[in-house]
C-alpha cells in the first residue's frame, strides 16, 4: 500500500510516495536522484549501497522505508560537506585508493563514519568496517593506506 513518507536526506526534507516495505536504496536512487548510492548485491553483503542513518553506516539495500522514520539520512553526495569526509576523500584521491570505483562510495561512507567516532581505530574496528565491503578490484591495500593517512591527518580525540 502506497503512503506518503517524509524523509530527511542530506539535510533536506523530502516527501515521497512509496510502500512502507520499499527499500531505502531504491527510494534514494529513483525518487531522490541520489545516484552515488549503488546497487551491488541486494542482500546487504557488499556495502556498495552504504549510507548514514543518524551518522551510523547502514546498508540501504536491506533497509525498508518504514525503518527510516524520523532518522537523518546522509548519502555520499554530502560527504564533501563533512569535515572528516573531506579529509577521507583527499586521502583516497591522493593515494589512488580506488580502481574501478564501484564499491568506493560505500567504503567512503563507512570509513568516514568510523573516523568520526575515533581517529585511532583499532585493527578490530578497521576489520569490522571493511568486512562489510567487497572490492573485486583488489584495492584493499591502497584503501587501508588511505584510511591510515586520513586518520593521521585528523586531530586526536579530545583535541579541538
Amino acid at each position: 500500500m502506497t503512503s506518503t513518507f517524509e524523509l530527511k536526506v542530506n539535510g533536506r526534507a523530502h516527501r515521497v510516495q512509496a510502500d512502507e516495505n520499499d527499500l531505502l536504496l531504491y527510494v534514494l536512487r529513483n525518487d531522490l536522484d541520489c545516484k552515488g548510492v549503488r546497487f551491488g548485491c541486494g542482500a546487504g553483503h557488499c556495502g556498495a549501497c552504504t549510507v548514514w542513518m543518524d551518522g551510523r553506516a547502514v546498508q540501504s539495500c536491506d533497509m525498508p522505508l518504514w525503518g527510516t522514520a524520523g532518522r537523518e539520512l546522509t548519502t555520499v553526495e554530502q560527504l564533501a560537506s563533512d569535515p572528516v569526509g573531506t579529509v577521507v576523500l583527499d586521502a583516497f584521491v591522493s593515494l589512488q585508493a580506488a580502481q574501478c570505483g564501484y564499491c568506493i562510495n560505500g567504503i567512503l561512507m563507512s570509513v568516514t563514519a568510523l573516523l568520526r567516532r575515533t581517529t585511532t581505530p583499532t585493527e578490530a574496528e578497521l576489520q569490522e568496517t571493511m568486512h562489510r565491503h567487497l572490492c573485486r578490484c583488489g584495492a584493499h591495500a591502497r584503501i587501508l593506506k588511505a584510511i591510515e593517512a586520513a586518520a593521521a591527518r585528523l586531530p586526536a580525540e579530545g583535541q579541538p
